[in-house]
């Protein structure tokens, strides 16, 4: 039998728990280029793309951690 719900529900707790490290991470890295007197707006934009990807995958962890409640 493949891996357990508890084995399946704490694999997705280490995912999520790194996409949100990433996802600080990539604030602070965003707040010093924005800081700087010649900060590289490309890099900029692409660590602000990159940081909408992971909310996007934070996101979808988050709803599958989240049972669903019935109305």
């Amino acid at each position: 039998m493949p891996g357990s719900y508890m084995d399946d529900r704490a694999e997705l707790e280490t995912d999520l728990a790194r996409l949100k490290q990433e996802h600080r991470d990539l604030d602070t890295a965003i707040e010093a280029l924005e800081h700087m007197i010649t900060g590289d707006q490309l890099q900029v934009q692409r660590l602000k793309k990159r940081k909408l990807v992971l909310k996007d995958q934070i996101i979808r962890l988050e709803d599958q951690l989240t049972p669903d409640i019935i109305a």
